[in-house]
Parts: C-alpha cells; sequence; structure tokens
C-alpha cells in the first residue's frame, strides 16, 4: 500500500525581495497592471461625496428660504373712494291725501275705485242729499220771510216819519200851541221805534242769507270731489255705508299725488347725520327687486329727532323717480348715501398703514449659524409693532412698505379720505400697480 506524500509548500518570498515578480505573485496581475484613477471604486466613492455635498447645499439653501420673511401685498389701486351712510326707511308718495266726509249721512254713490286715476275736482263719493234739500228749501223760506219782515218794517218807519211831520208842521203853524209836547215826544219815539225794527228786520234778512249759504255749503259737500291730480290708493267707502261727522272725519279714501315722483323717507342715526346733507345723492334697493338699484337725491334733513328703543334717528327724506311705476308706496327701502366722495386718487388697505416689518421667526435662535448670516433681514425696526384699530385721520403722516424685489422699502405718504377699509393716499414716489405690504406671514418651520 503506497502512502500519498504531500505537496511541499512555497518557499517564502523574504520581506526585503520587493521586486515586481513579488508583487504580481502579492496582488494579481490586474492589480497591478491598472492605475487608480482607472478605478471604479474610486469614482464611486467621488460620486457619493458630490451628492453627499449638493444634498447638504440644498437642505441648506432650503433652511434659508424658509427662515427668510414672507410678506403679503397688495396692489396701489387708483379710483373713486366714498363714505357712505345706510340707513333704512319706507317709499311714500310726495303728497298723500286722505279723503273723509265734513257731513253725516248715507252714502249714495262712489264714483272711483283703487288705482283710478282722478283728476282735481272730480266728484268721487255722493251723500244723500234728501235732508240737506229740506233744509235748503226752510232756508230759503226763512229768507224770504225776513225779506217781507224788512219791507213791513220799513212801511211802518215811513208812516211814523210822516206822523211826526205833519205834528210838527202843525206846531210851527201855531206857534208852539198845538199839539202838546207830550204828543210830539210821542211821535218821535215812534219814528226811533220803526227805525229800530227795520234795522232788526234787515238783520234778520242777513242771518236768512246766511243759513241759505250754509245749507248751499252743505250740499255741495254732499259731493265729496279731489283736491289733486294723482291715484287711489285705497277706498273703503261703499254705497249704503252710513257716515257719522265727529272732530276726526273717517278716511273714506286715501288719494295720492303723481306716482311718477316718490318720497323715500329714511331714518339716519345721530352717529352720521353730521355727514348727511341736502343734495347728496343715494341709492337704494327693495325687496321685491333685489337685484336692482335707483339712484335718489336727499330734499330734506330734518332737526327734530326720534327716538325709538332708546336710539336717536333724524328722518331724512329723498327724492326718487318712478318712471316706469316699479316703486310701490309702502315699500321698505335700504338707501346708501354718498356722504363724502373723492375720485381718481390712489388707495391702499388700511391694514398697509398698521404694518411694520419684523424679525423672521426663529432668526434669534439661529443667532450666529449660517443659516442666520445668510437669511436676508427687512429694514426698519426689528420689533413688530401689533396691528390695532387706531383710526387714520385725515391729513396725518403715515408710513406704508413696498415690496422691491424682496426687499421691503418703507414710504411716506399723507393720509386722506378712509371708508375704514380703504385709505387715500398721497406722496412722493407713489403710483398705481405698486406692491404694497400689508402683513407678513411666519416663516416656516
Amino acid at each position: 500500500m503506497t502512502t500519498p506524500t504531500s505537496a511541499s509548500p512555497a518557499p517564502l518570498v523574504p520581506a526585503s525581495g520587493n521586486t515586481p515578480a513579488a508583487l504580481t505573485a502579492l496582488l494579481g496581475a490586474d492589480a497591478v497592471a491598472t492605475p487608480w484613477w482607472r478605478r471604479r471604486a474610486v469614482w464611486i466613492g467621488v460620486a457619493l461625496l458630490a451628492a453627499a455635498g449638493a444634498g447638504f447645499l440644498w437642505w441648506q439653501n432650503r433652511q434659508v428660504a424658509q427662515a427668510a420673511p414672507r410678506y403679503v401685498t397688495e396692489p396701489v389701486t387708483r379710483g373713486n373712494l366714498a363714505i357712505t351712510v345706510t340707513a333704512n326707511g319706507t317709499l311714500q308718495p310726495t303728497r298723500q291725501v286722505s279723503i273723509g266726509s265734513e257731513l253725516s249721512g248715507t252714502i249714495k254713490r262712489v264714483h272711483v275705485d283703487v288705482n283710478d286715476p282722478v283728476r282735481a275736482g272730480q266728484v268721487l263719493i255722493e251723500l244723500d242729499t234728501s235732508k240737506l234739500d229740506d233744509q235748503l228749501t226752510r232756508s230759503r223760506a226763512a229768507l224770504a220771510s225776513a225779506q217781507s219782515g224788512v219791507l213791513q218794517a220799513e212801511a211802518t218807519a215811513a208812516e211814523q216819519r210822516s206822523t211826526l211831520a205833519r205834528l210838527e208842521e202843525v206846531a210851527r203853524l201855531s206857534g208852539g200851541k198845538v199839539p202838546s209836547k207830550a204828543e210830539l215826544d210821542t211821535g218821535r219815539a215812534g219814528v226811533a221805534r220803526a227805525n229800530a225794527a227795520l234795522a232788526m228786520a234787515r238783520s234778520s234778512v242777513a242771518d236768512a242769507r246766511a243759513a241759505v249759504r250754509l245749507d248751499e255749503t252743505s250740499l255741495s259737500k254732499a259731493s265729496i270731489r279731489s283736491p289733486i291730480n294723482g291715484v287711489v290708493l285705497t277706498r273703503t267707502a261703499e254705497p249704503g255705508n252710513a257716515v257719522a261727522a265727529s272732530l276726526q272725519a273717517v278716511t273714506l279714501l286715501t288719494l295720492a299725488e303723481d306716482l311718477r315722483q316718490l318720497k323715500l323717507q329714511v331714518k339716519v342715526d345721530e352717529a352720521d347725520v353730521g355727514m348727511v346733507k341736502a343734495g347728496q345723492t343715494a341709492q337704494f334697493t327693495v325687496s321685491a327687486w333685489p337685484a336692482r338699484t335707483w339712484p335718489a337725491t336727499i330734499r330734506r334733513v330734518a332737526f327734530g329727532s326720534t327716538i325709538t328703543d332708546n336710539v336717536v334717528t333724524y328722518p331724512t327724506d329723498l327724492q326718487v323717480a318712478n318712471d316706469d311705476l316699479s316703486l310701490r308706496p309702502g315699500m321698505t327701502a335700504t338707501a346708501t348715501i354718498a356722504a363724502t366722495e373723492h375720485r381718481g386718487v390712489l388707495m391702499v388697505p388700511n391694514a398697509a398703514l398698521r404694518f411694520t416689518p419684523g424679525v423672521a421667526a426663529g432668526a434669534a435662535a439661529s443667532s450666529g449659524s449660517l443659516v442666520s448670516k445668510l437669511m436676508p433681514r427687512p429694514p426698519g425696526n426689528n420689533v413688530p409693532k401689533r396691528a390695532g384699530n387706531s383710526a387714520t385721520r385725515e391729513g396725518s403722516q403715515r408710513q406704508i412698505w413696498i415690496l422691491q424685489g424682496q426687499q421691503a422699502t418703507p414710504l411716506t405718504v399723507t393720509t386722506g379720505l378712509s371708508n375704514g377699509r380703504m385709505t387715500e393716499v398721497t406722496g412722493a414716489g407713489l403710483s398705481a400697480g405698486q406692491a404694497v405690504i400689508v402683513s407678513q406671514a411666519s416663516a416656516a418651520p
């Protein structure tokens, strides 16, 4: 049996034997033959390092962008700015007449109905005149009797004067012997009584004539006539109804003058009445036509006030044209009065007058870091102001901030008219379309 023999190990190369043959035997032929700049592992490592650097730069730029202040802007606009006053009221005819009766009686005829046009002097209602006709006949008879009494009194007076004249003539011819003095006094007294009776009779005639005129007037008022040209709004009179004359006449008809001209009476609050004057323009809407507006002109602002639930208001009348008769008396309207208006002015939001830029959030916490050094800071005071509700007085100097590129630039302006949301401004370097800063957004975390 033959025992296999193991191969003897190769002789070790001495350390000092740093020959090409030894390196080739140790590293292999390919490793010794390829240079380092052509090795794949080297370039893979370089690519990984470059990607890591680019990612770090992107992350750093993103942090800088998020930490930078972000502004909310609105453009400077040019247009018309007005201060308006809102008030509610009702539409009324320019002239409205309630027709009643001064006489008591029964309605005989009614010649008009609701919405009928009427003319001044037109007979609207007739009362039963039977009783009035009898009263007038009696008054005329009394007048005739009084006139007869005047004739009788005149005859008596003439007779008494003739008797006195004869007595006086006899006394003259007799030298005063006849008649006696008593007879002359009696004759003179008879003449005086006859003249008094004549005066009384004439007074009775005047009284009878007045009674006739009164009855004639009453008879004429039994025919109720229209005092104006207009239209019938309401009617409560019906034939056969009894009318009782009293201190306050019952309304039988309500007439309105030409409805092509109406009056809108609104109640202006005491806080706004100082801005409302006659001649100002207004617009109003009604519930019947919510998408339509009507123009109006203020005609009168009352000095007298009304108090309702402890609220003081002043009645204000507006003149309204109603050519198409789309508006009707009694409609509730909401009027917007243009108290003050400036046309073609530059305007900015009121928030722009209250804004002051501040340090971006997180800047103090990152003080000294690379991000804080690279982040742009807004100019001006670094302490932000609170946006209060301070009033913008006309003519005051205020500061606004204009965004130019990414930089907030201050600009001093003079304020004008303000409606609570927009304010008129003037100043050097201000023009329409500029981006004015109204607020500053918080930096993203």
